[in-house]
This record gives C-alpha cells, sequence and structure tokens, in this order.
C-alpha cells in the first residue's frame, strides 16, 4: 500500500492538487495510510471519520432521510458524504467510503464485504461498489483502502 501512497503523494505534489477522505468502514485506515507519506502535508487537507450515523448527518450534512431510505452503506449516502467532505476540505480530489467490514452487521439485501467508494475530481463524481470476500473485518478494510488508493491513481492520470 505504501507504494501506492507515494505514487499518489507524487502526482499531486506534482499537479500541485489536495486530497481530502470522509471514511467510514475503513475508520481512518486511509487518512493514515497517506499520512505515513513524509511530507503529505502538502498535499492531504483532512481526513474525517464519520462512523456513526448522527456524525454522517450532522458532520457531513448527509440527509437524514437519505440514510432512513438507503441505508449507511448504499450509493446515495457515500455520494453525499463525498460532496461534503470536498465542500469542508476545500480539495481538489475527496475520497468517500462506506461499507460493511464485520464479522456481524451485514444482511441478505447487504452482505459483509459490501462497501462503496466514492471519488471526486473537480466536478466529475464516481462511485464505485466492490463486494469484497469476507475474509474477516482487517482484509475487507484493508482491501477497501488498497481499491481506494487505486481509484485515486487512476483519477489521477
Amino acid at each position: 500500500m505504501n507504494n501506492l501512497s507515494q505514487k499518489i503523494f507524487n502526482l499531486l505534489k506534482k499537479k500541485k492538487l489536495k486530497i481530502s477522505f470522509a471514511e467510514s468502514c475503513t475508520g481512518g485506515l486511509l487518512s493514515s495510510t497517506i499520512t505515513s507519506v513524509s511530507g503529505s502535508s502538502k498535499i492531504f487537507t483532512l481526513g474525517l471519520v464519520a462512523y456513526s450515523n448522527l456524525s454522517k448527518i450532522k458532520i457531513l450534512k448527509v440527509p437524514k432521510k437519505i440514510i432512513k431510505k438507503y441505508g449507511s452503506v448504499s450509493k446515495q449516502v457515500c455520494l453525499a458524504m463525498v460532496k461534503s467532505v470536498s465542500k469542508i476540505g476545500k480539495t481538489n480530489i475527496s475520497v468517500s467510503l462506506t461499507g460493511i467490514a464485520g464479522p456481524s452487521g451485514g444482511s441478505k439485501k447487504k452482505s459483509v464485504g459490501l462497501v462503496y467508494i466514492g471519488i471526486k475530481k473537480g466536478r466529475k463524481i464516481k462511485i464505485v461498489k466492490y463486494l469484497f470476500k469476507n475474509k474477516g473485518r482487517a482484509y475487507i478494510r484493508k482491501t477497501a483502502v488498497n481499491k481506494s488508493l487505486k481509484l485515486i491513481l487512476s483519477t489521477l492520470k
């Protein structure tokens, strides 16, 4: 993962871009991965961990009705999170993650390993849905971060 973080850092620095994150299921792991790169303060503005629905509503201004209608792990919530963190961080690139890391919390409709990753660059927004194998909480969180890094990289190229 660190190699990807370094590549992202180099590209962001070269392009003079700033990045921010809104994380739920990864609990700050994405922010931690980026800040493990020396000099990351030049490109990383903020990482918010909005773990509870209340924090998504209060801090990220995700409308309560969206969470009620679609659930906190949904394309709609992921979209609201990425738009909001982009405004809060005033960044060129923003990323949001929401998902079910397990081992509990899954259902027939939404199983453990379901993760939505949103990426916003300028006015373009992309929301990607993943269903990772249920190989444990740590695996799902690390895989979600890895996919996020790859998404960031492909968006920058």
